[in-house]
């Protein structure tokens, strides 16, 4: 399957929190964002007509430009160093229908229409394993 924008590896390093990759994001856009130091920024992504959360995933500069003017969900893999379009080889693919940044700058919110699973797991959902919470507060925690 033909992906846009060929894989792009290794990082070229920038000043701490500035893009580790060179990028064709909207400066004005690229302005806003706040980093890690190794240039990434935080993605969830939820099914944009549900709002079930699906998964995490990291954006560079680079990757939320092709998110944004692709339409197709594209990230940065941390283990294999690259660029990787959801459902590229899955066919588990993400359309993307809304992208929010959130007031610190430092997550986007991307709503899709998911073909598929969304997890690497072959589930609907990344978030699966409930944990339990024994520290419920009662009514004294309400409003806070």
């Amino acid at each position: 399957m033909s992906v846009p924008d060929a894989p792009v590896t290794g990082a070229d390093p920038r000043p701490a929190g500035g893009p580790a990759r060179p990028s064709r994001l909207d400066p004005a856009v690229a302005a806003r964002l706040r980093r890690t130091p190794d240039g990434l920024v935080a993605a969830v992504v939820r099914q944009h007509d549900t709002g079930e959360v699906l998964m995490v995933a990291w954006m560079d500069d680079e990757a939320l430009h092709r998110t944004l003017t692709t339409g197709r969900a594209t990230y940065w893999s941390r283990s294999r160093g690259e660029y990787w379009v959801k459902g590229a080889t899955s066919g588990h693919h993400q359309y993307v229908r809304s992208v929010a940044l959130d007031c610190d700058g430092d997550a986007l919110l991307v709503g899709v229409d998911q073909v598929g699973p969304a997890c690497h797991t072959g589930r609907r959902t990344c978030f699966h394993t409930e944990l339990p919470v024994t520290g419920v507060l009662g009514d004294e925690g309400q409003g806070q």
